[in-house]
């Protein structure tokens, strides 16, 4: 193994990754099996997250553990918590993959459900998991942890004023979390833009590409594939020296 494949060489790390069964959290997942790291893989469907399980071990051998878990919900998020700690016997790198934003008419319209469960599972959820596993990384070695924000915290629109506020808090707590989670545990976020997963297929995608051309610099939306470079990068010792940090993962757009 060379000198850089060391660096991004996960070899006997154990890697949770939230909303891992479909989308950008599937690639990370796969990304770490074939770097060496056994997986947790979490998501409310448990017979998703046991499918791409089973991909991992076909695929790389690598052990995948699949747990149903609702992120927006503060006591699953405690037993998600416990059993993948207990099970795997410890965490390295833990992935605040999932997220979601719901559609409103008008901003009057939004009710206190809906915001709840937009702000629920894009900053509670991060925050009670990175605080449990983040603790027991700094008093077992160390680790990464890894947000996923959106450039909606940054270039907020008037569809998704719930989802740009939990994201720009997600932000705003990366920063914090590297701070109280220092000097063993390093917690940096992925500011990702618009990417072509499934998600995507509800789109107008005519639209889309009218837009991307005129305010996305590389003038179209990234593939699912394109976030494992970031992801490799913060989960590794190649990112050694970078905590707190925004990194950027959307064309240009942000």
């Amino acid at each position: 193994m060379s000198e850089i494949e060391k660096l991004f060489d996960l070899s006997g790390k154990i890697a949770l990754v939230t909303g891992g069964s479909r989308g950008l959290g599937r690639e990370m997942v796969l990304a770490f099996a074939r770097a060496g790291a056994d997986v947790v893989i979490a998501s409310r469907k448990l017979d998703a997250c046991e499918a791409t399980a089973k991909e991992v071990e076909r695929e790389t051998g690598r052990r995948a553990l699949a747990i149903a878990a609702h992120v927006g919900k503060w006591h699953e998020v405690e037993q998600l918590a416990e059993r993948a700690w207990r099970e795997m016997g410890k965490i390295d790198v833990l992935v605040n993959n999932a997220g979601m934003s719901l559609l409103y008419d008008h901003v009057a319209n939004v009710s206190e459900a809906m915001w709840d469960k937009v702000v629920d599972l894009n900053l509670k959820g991060p925050f009670r998991l990175t605080a449990l596993l983040g603790t027991r990384m700094a008093q077992h070695g160390g680790g990464s942890i890894i947000n996923v924000s959106s450039v909606a915290a940054t270039r907020p629109g008037a569809n998704v004023i719930p989802y740009s506020a939990a994201k720009a808090g997600l932000n705003a707590m990366t920063i914090a979390f590297a701070h109280a989670l220092g000097p063993k545990v390093r917690v940096n976020c992925i500011m990702a833009g618009p990417f072509l997963t499934d998600i995507s297929k509800a789109w107008d995608m005519e639209q889309f590409q009218k837009r991307a051309k005129l305010f996305i610099p590389l003038q179209r939306g990234g593939e699912p594939h394109e976030i494992v470079g970031a992801a490799l990068y913060l989960a590794s010792s190649a990112s050694s020296y970078t905590t707190g940090a925004i990194l950027g993962v959307h064309g240009g757009e942000g």
